[in-house]
C-alpha cells in the first residue's frame, strides 16, 4: 500500500469522525415517541391559542372530514384473507371480546369509591369511557408480533373489537355514566351519528379495497399520516373548546397526579387478570400473548372520536385526557413486555438449535467410534 493510499484512507477516517460529530446521536430511550410529543404539543397549542368562533366551526369541518377519511382507509386496508383465517379461534376472541367490554367496565365501577377520590367526577367519568372502548388494532398487532403472539388471531381479535365498539361503547356509556351531564344525548342515539360518521366510512374503505388495497399497502406512510393527523386534529378541537370553559380552571394539578395513578392501576390489573385467565383456560402461550395484549388496550385513534360524537363540546377535552394518558402508559408497558417475551422465545429457538447440533455431533462421535 502506498504513501497515498494511507493518506486516501486517514483523509476518509477524518471525514468520518466530523460526520458522526456533526450528527446528532440517537434519540435517549427514555423520550417519548414522536407522536405522544404532538400529542404534548398540541395540548399546550389549544391551552394557550385555543380556536374560537368561525375557526372552531371550520376546524369541526376539517375534523369530521378527517375522522371520514381515517376510517375508509383503516376499511381498505384491513385484509379479509387475515380477518377468516383467525376467525375460527373463537375461544380466544371470546377471551379478549370479554376482557374488553366486560372485565375493563366492572373494573371501572368496583373502583370508583377508591380511584374517583384521587381525581375530579369528571376525569373519572373519562375513566369509565375509557373503560368501555374497544381495543387497538395496530400496536396490538405490533406487540403479539414482537413477543411471538398468534398474530392471526391478534388481527381478527382486535379487529372484531374495533368493529364491535360503534354499537357497543355508546351502549355501555348510557349504562355507566347516566348521571353525567357531560353526556350530549342518550348515547343509545348517538349510534346513528356514530355509524354515518365511522361504520359508513369503513365499510366504503372495505368495499373499495380491491381497487385501493395495493396502494395502500404500498403506502403505508398516509395510512400513518393520516392516522396520527387526525388525532391531533380531533384533540386540538376538543382542548380548545375545553380550554375555552375554563378546563385548566377546574382540574387541580393533584388530580392529574391522581388520574396517573388510577390509569396505572387499570392497566396492572388487567394485566395480571389476562394472564391468569389465559393460562388458566390453557391457551398455549402464543394465544396467552394475543390474549393479553388484545385484551388490555384501548383505542385512542378510535376513543377520541367516539367521545367527540357521545359528549357535549365543553366536556370532551376533559373527557379524553385519562385516555391519552393511558394510551401513553399502555404503550410504554407493553413494549417492555412484548420485548422481554420477544427475546426469551428467541433465546430457547437458540438453546433449542444448540441441542440439536449439540446431539447431532455427538451422534456422528459416537458413530466414528463404532467404525
Amino acid at each position: 500500500m502506498t504513501n497515498r493510499d494511507n493518506i486516501g484512507i486517514r483523509a476518509r477516517e477524518v471525514r468520518a469522525r466530523r460526520f458522526r460529530i456533526e450528527f446528532p446521536m440517537a434519540r435517549p430511550r427514555f423520550l417519548p415517541d414522536n407522536f405522544t410529543l404532538a400529542l404534548v404539543g398540541t395540548v399546550v397549542l389549544a391551552s394557550l391559542l385555543p380556536c374560537r368562533g368561525a375557526a372552531a366551526h371550520a376546524f369541526n369541518w376539517a375534523t369530521n372530514i378527517a375522522v371520514g377519511l381515517l376510517f375508509f382507509l383503516h376499511g381498505a386496508k384491513l385484509s379479509r384473507e387475515a380477518v377468516v383465517a383467525g376467525a375460527t379461534h373463537w375461544r380466544l376472541h371470546a377471551v379478549v371480546l370479554l376482557s374488553t367490554f366486560a372485565l375493563f367496565p366492572l373494573l371501572g365501577l368496583a373502583l370508583k369509591p377508591v380511584l374517583q377520590p384521587l381525581v375530579t367526577p369528571t376525569l373519572y367519568a373519562g375513566v369509565l369511557f375509557l373503560c368501555t372502548l374497544p381495543s387497538t388494532v395496530q400496536s396490538s398487532i405490533a406487540f403479539t408480533s414482537i413477543a411471538k403472539g398468534n398474530v392471526p388471531a391478534a388481527v381478527c381479535a382486535a379487529s372484531a373489537s374495533s368493529l364491535l365498539g360503534i354499537f357497543v361503547t355508546p351502549a355501555l356509556v348510557g349504562l355507566m355514566i347516566t348521571s353525567q351531564s357531560a353526556a350530549a344525548a342518550s348515547p343509545w342515539s348517538t349510534v346513528g351519528s356514530i355509524v354515518m360518521q365511522l361504520l359508513v366510512p369503513f365499510i366504503a374503505g372495505q368495499l373499495l379495497r380491491p381497487v385501493i388495497g395495493g396502494w395502500i399497502e404500498r403506502n403505508r406512510g398516509v395510512l400513518r399520516f393520516v392516522d396520527q393527523g387526525s388525532i391531533l386534529l380531533v384533540v386540538y378541537v376538543a382542548f380548545s373548546e375545553a380550554v375555552n370553559q375554563g378546563l385548566w380552571h377546574q382540574i387541580p394539578a393533584r388530580a392529574l397526579g391522581g388520574l396517573l395513578v388510577v390509569n396505572v392501576v387499570l392497566l396492572v390489573i388487567a394485566l395480571l387478570l389476562t394472564t391468569f385467565v389465559s393460562k388458566r383456560l390453557g391457551f398455549n402461550r402464543a394465544d396467552q400473548i394475543t390474549i393479553i395484549f388484545c385484551g388490555s388496550k384501548k383505542s385512542l385513534a378510535a376513543g377520541v372520536p367516539m367521545a367527540k360524537v357521545i359528549f357535549s363540546a365543553q366536556a370532551v377535552g376533559a373527557i379524553v385526557l385519562p385516555l391519552m394518558l393511558f394510551h401513553q402508559i399502555q404503550l410504554m408497558a407493553c413494549a417492555a413486555l412484548a420485548q422481554r417475551w420477544g427475546a426469551r422465545d428467541m433465546s430457547g429457538e437458540r438453546d433449542g438449535q444448540d441441542g440439536v447440533a449439540g446431539a447431532a455431533r455427538g451422534r456422528g462421535a459416537l458413530n466414528a467410534g463404532k467404525r
